[in-house]
């Protein structure tokens, strides 16, 4: 019975142990069971990963999704409807300005064309005749008014039948990269139905949109890093090239236009894309990966590591110590620490949830969580 009493003292005191470390009860325990007893009956430390912190400057930046948008760019389509008689084109030409693409068929309006040329030189004939006569008086002033008229409305006709012919005609409005062709020679096509899509490639722009309280921060002229998913790692150069006067009502957001290189075509109009804009002078900060925050209502905590020596058995003895840290913005997996922790401190990045302050610990890096601070999507 005696027996069964002191064993049971000793568990309450190991429990009491881990909350009082220097308590009396823990004392009586050591001396009624000695140390490689209380050994015997200790927990044993819990594993985390841990890494150090560091100092690194950080570049105040502001972020914003934005969308690629052709410089110019349009879908090409024809005023008039008809038969297709000619395509001058192939998908995924590039163009010049002016050059013919497509033709439809156009016999009767170009017949109608000639007639009117004719009617015109006729009229033009008959004004030039009249104006020598009224010199020597055959012909009254008023023969010769009606001769200029019937002139000018020849003239008339004949830029309006041009109009029409012209119309069966689909010219690239300027310089690009065509898209896939949507028609076939023979087909029928109606009024406003799509050929083909042009797009200037190079440069292009990427819109997006800002809160109204970065206004004050960005400036036609300044330089932007842009990524798209398509080319993970790559960045794309580019310069703020004009800011909305307006702000969104709704939204309370400006929208922001940049202009980007893109000599080889890589960027596309309506691609995703991510932007990021330097602004001020990068700042030192203490930082650490953002699984090394536990985050509450009550404030933000980290555990640190601490050496308590070595052992009876030569072994370091880590425990972890719970601290209050202020915490600034993120970048990435990271985030500034701008109080609680010191640069070349260690702390706890992963299994905290185990933790408790002053609770043993042995740190291994197997396994370590993501501390990128431009960290890129993995496909699988």
């Amino acid at each position: 019975m005696v027996k069964r009493m002191v064993i049971m003292l000793a568990v309450i005191g190991i429990v009491l142990a881990g909350i009082f470390e220097h308590g009396p009860i823990l004392a009586y325990v050591k001396a009624m069971l000695g140390e490689k007893a209380m050994a015997a009956f200790s927990m044993p430390p819990n594993t985390v990963s841990a890494t150090t912190a560091t100092a690194q400057d950080w570049q105040p930046r502001l972020e914003a999704v934005g969308s690629l948008r052709a410089v110019n760019g349009a879908d090409l389509a024809l005023e008039v409807s008809g038969i297709v008689d000619e395509i001058k084109f192939n998908s995924g030409d590039d163009v010049d300005a002016g050059q013919l693409l497509l033709h439809l068929r156009s016999d009767d309006d170009v017949a109608k064309l000639q007639s009117l040329q004719a009617s015109a030189e006729l009229a033009e004939i008959v004004y030039q005749r009249d104006q020598k006569q009224l010199k020597i008086q055959a012909v009254s002033q008023a023969t010769l008014d009606a001769d200029a008229a019937n002139l000018k409305n020849a003239k008339a006709q004949v830029m309006e039948q041009q109009a029409i012919v012209d119309k069966k005609s689909v010219r690239a409005p300027f310089a690009g990269h065509l898209g896939i062709r949507m028609v076939d020679v023979g087909q029928y096509l109606s009024a406003g139905t799509t050929i083909v899509t042009l797009q200037a490639l190079d440069p292009i722009y990427v819109d997006f949109f800002l809160p109204q309280q970065a206004l004050d921060q960005v400036k036609v002229g300044q330089s932007i890093a842009m990524q798209v998913d398509t080319y993970a790692g790559e960045t794309f150069r580019g310069e703020v090239s004009a800011i909305n006067p307006k702000v969104d009502v709704s939204t309370r957001n400006v929208q922001v236009r940049a202009t980007l290189k893109n000599p080889d075509h890589k960027l596309m109009p309506g691609m995703y894309a991510t932007v990021d804009i330097d602004v001020g002078q990068p700042q030192r900060y203490v930082t650490v990966p953002q699984t090394a925050i536990t985050f509450s209502a009550y404030g933000d905590t980290v555990y640190l590591v601490e050496d308590k020596g070595k052992d009876a058995n030569g072994q370091p003895q880590l425990v972890a110590r719970q601290t209050f840290v202020t915490t600034g913005s993120t970048r990435g997996d990271q985030v500034a620490v701008l109080s609680g922790v010191k640069e070349g401190e260690t702390i706890v990045t992963a299994g905290q949830i185990k933790l408790q302050n002053g609770s043993p610990i042995v740190i291994n890096n197997t396994v370590t969580p993501t501390n990128d601070p431009n960290p890129a999507p993995v496909e699988q």
